[in-house]
């Protein structure tokens, strides 16, 4: 029996390995190890990727996120739009800065915020909206930034997941007030340790922003704001330069994956269903199923990782106890918490391993859909 990795990066790093530890080398011997040249190098490449002006990288992506908070000048009881459905750290910079997030539902079959829930959710506190562009898909941009231009309201994007996606042709990260990113090594741009990058078309915020990851320094020993410590080390930018290099490739070979996984899958369970105005970059194929706990035990015995992202709304969270959240105001969000799981996905996940994952779901979903037409009848 085959066995596989969730998400693979030896594969990666072998065909990367000469040119990895070139660009390593060169940081040892000019030995400026935080901000050095390779930082400027990656903002300007990564910018023009994007398609923005400015590209600010930091110290992971929940400080990029954090930065975003800070550079707009939210203060301790404004409020942020954000989805029920997403990883802890979207909402946690929040509490960190004693700002309030406001969680809305998402849409049942895109996973991502709905923008309908978050024009019902303003009020006077509201300051901004930040959509997470999930399992590599945009988030409905167009739609959340009518709602913003019409309230006066930021738009932070928390882009940790879709590095590389597109909405109606602009990459993600270019498509609000800030896009922020990760570069957390399962990232589908991740180096070898943590980082993270902002993202923006406005010069003033972009000045702010590469204060505020040096204590808000904005010459040597003069402090104009009150920032963080969030510098990208010099040798994570090198690894990032080198996969960089990869990243079209690797995007491609992810649809293809996604394509295969499609083709099988879809009578039986709930494929990703991707906006046809999206290019998703498959930070995660994620399939959804009313016998998810089955499932997800079948493939632990044939050796085929699996994950669930995620088991619980935000609002549920034991760190937002006492918060008043209502739990029956995020019916999507519940429905799927109980029903998504992630299958592997990596740029180099092999047929074989492929045919393997297939086959696995569709002998356990036969199975179990069997077992209880027997138990029905």
């Amino acid at each position: 029996m085959v066995t596989m990795q969730f998400i693979d990066l030896t594969v990666q790093y072998d065909l990367i390995r000469d040119n990895v530890q070139q660009r390593m080398n060169k940081v040892l011997e000019h030995a400026r190890f935080i901000m050095g040249p390779e930082v400027e190098e990656l903002e300007e490449r990564l910018a023009h990727y994007c398609g923005v002006k400015h590209a600010i990288a930091c110290g992971s992506g929940t400080d990029a996120l954090q930065m975003a908070l800070m550079v707009l000048g939210l203060v301790p009881g404004d409020e942020v739009i954000m989805p029920a459905f997403s990883y802890f750290a979207t909402a946690e910079v929040c509490l960190l800065l004693k700002l309030k997030p406001i969680f809305v539902d998402i849409d049942a079959r895109t996973y991502n915020i709905d923008p309908q829930r978050i024009a019902e959710a303003i009020t006077p506190r509201t300051k901004a909206i930040m959509p997470v562009s999930l399992f590599g898909q945009c988030a409905d941009f167009d739609a959340i930034n009518a709602i913003a231009a019409q309230h006066g309201l930021f738009v932070i994007e928390d882009g940790a997941q879709s590095f590389g996606a597109s909405y109606k042709g602009r990459r993600s990260l270019s498509l609000s007030t800030i896009g922020c990113t990760s570069f957390f090594p399962s990232k589908t741009l991740g180096c070898y340790g943590d980082g993270g990058m902002c993202f923006t078309n406005d010069e003033n915020i972009a000045k702010k922003l590469r204060m505020i990851r040096v204590h808000g320094q904005s010459e040597i020993y003069v402090h104009d704001i009150v920032g963080i410590n969030s510098r990208l080390d010099t040798l994570q930018a090198a690894v990032l330069l080198a996969k960089f290099e990869l990243f079209t490739d690797e995007a491609q070979q992810r649809e293809q994956i996604a394509a295969c996984y499609d083709a099988h899958l879809t009578d039986l369970v709930d494929t990703p269903y991707i906006e046809p105005y999206n290019r998703s970059i498959y930070s995660q194929y994620t399939i959804a199923t009313d016998h998810r706990d089955t499932l997800q035990q079948l493939l632990k015995t044939q050796n085929i990782p699996s994950n669930i992202y995620y088991s619980k709304p935000m609002p549920t969270q034991t760190a937002y106890a006492g918060q008043g959240y209502k739990t029956d105001l995020f019916l999507q969000t519940e429905s799927a918490c109980k029903r998504v799981l992630s299958l592997p996905m990596h740029p180099y996940l092999k047929p074989l391993e492929q045919e393997q994952i297939i086959k696995a779901v569709q002998n356990a979903i036969l199975t179990d859909n069997h077992s209880n037409q027997h138990v029905s009848g």
